[in-house]
């Protein structure tokens, strides 16, 4: 794939994607746009259906052709569109380019078939190579990934594995292309504390070491602080804040993103005290709120903020957010901000 001069080597630009239903067409994502920089960590974080899984494989395309839609937009790929290219085409950029680790390794690996056979195929398919190459190369790539002992674990099948070593096979598997981007859509969801804090400094030293640019889908705020650069939060379809994860977490701008915050317990939490739960629930996609998506929750919601889609303002560089709140003319928002989140 010829390169384009660029800073970014992914962007979305204004994508729509939807799904045709028995009920009718829900609008999953609704005018995202966002980039991502070489070597970068982005996370992507929101509750259960905010679109942010629907996001990343509408970049590879991989959402069910028949069912799903794009109604808009543009992915560029090193400066080239990707949307309109043929499922031949998206081949070129599946694994070789951008490469996908999915949420459950467990249904993921083909459980009747070697973890080094599995690994082998792929590679075989992108190289005709003898079968003392071959071994070599799967060796080669699960040491990458750290699996203590490859040349035993690639006779292994799926179910002889730990979850966390079943995870490291996915990402193996996402690595074998040598591609610039790996979507990770939920990676430790399945897994213990201690492993996740692993396959989290993994995905850590695989964009250090290697300039790999990683998309990393969560709804773990815990994770996002661990890992990303820059962090994206999404309800409805759309994204309300854009920030780095420092600003993210010190100086957050969206009531939405706030309550994700208040929501979990952290070292300073309280034994004794209550979590603050977001009250309401999320917003019907078959027919989305014309204003902000998160309006008929948001405990400073005003009359403009259900009629009409709050511009994108910039807080700084790196910090973008959609709220009315941060309008001119929004009242006392500072005082109010203050007086509801602060830490004492």
């Amino acid at each position: 794939m010829q390169e384009k001069m660029t800073d970014y080597i992914l962007e979305l630009k204004n994508v729509s994607f939807s799904f045709h239903t028995y009920g009718g067409v829900v609008k999953a994502v609704r005018d995202v746009s966002f980039s991502v920089r070489p070597g970068e960590i982005l996370g992507i974080v929101g509750e259960s259906g905010c679109g942010k899984s629907v996001t990343a494989q509408c970049i590879l395309k991989l959402n069910p052709p028949k069912a799903g839609f794009f109604e808009g937009g543009s992915i560029l790929y090193k400066g080239e569109d990707i949307v309109p290219k043929t499922n031949q085409e998206m081949r070129q950029i599946r694994g070789d380019e951008i490469g996908f680790v999915f949420q459950d390794p467990m249904t993921s690996l083909n459980p009747t078939m070697k973890v080094g056979k599995q690994i082998g195929e792929i590679i075989k398919k992108r190289k005709n190579i003898t079968k003392q190459e071959l071994r070599h190369q799967v060796i080669d790539v699960l040491e990458k990934v750290g699996i203590t002992d490859p040349q035993r674990r690639l006779n292994q099948y799926p179910h002889e594995l730990s979850g966390g070593m079943k995870q490291r096979v996915m990402i193996a598997m996402a690595l074998i292309g040598n591609p610039k981007v790996i979507i990770a859509d939920e990676p430790t969801t399945s897994l213990d504390v201690t492993i996740e804090s692993q396959i989290l400094k993994l995905f850590q030293k695989l964009s250090r070491e290697f300039h790999i640019s990683v998309i990393l889908i969560t709804h773990d705020l815990g994770v996002i602080a661990k890992l990303c650069d820059r962090v994206l939060v999404m309800y409805g379809g759309k994204i309300l804040e854009r920030a780095s994860a420092e600003e993210l977490f010190y100086k957050t701008a969206h009531p939405y993103t706030r309550g994700l915050l208040d929501s979990i317990a952290t070292l300073e939490t309280d034994k004794n005290a209550e979590l603050r739960p977001i009250d309401g629930t999320p917003p019907d996609l078959f027919s989305p709120p014309i204003g902000c998506p998160f309006a008929a929750r948001c405990e400073f919601g005003m009359n403009v903020c259900h009629k009409k889609m709050p511009d994108e303002v910039e807080l700084s560089q790196e910090h973008k957010v959609c709220c009315w709140l941060q309008d001119k003319r929004a009242p006392r928002v500072e005082e109010l901000f203050q007086k509801e989140w602060s830490n004492e």
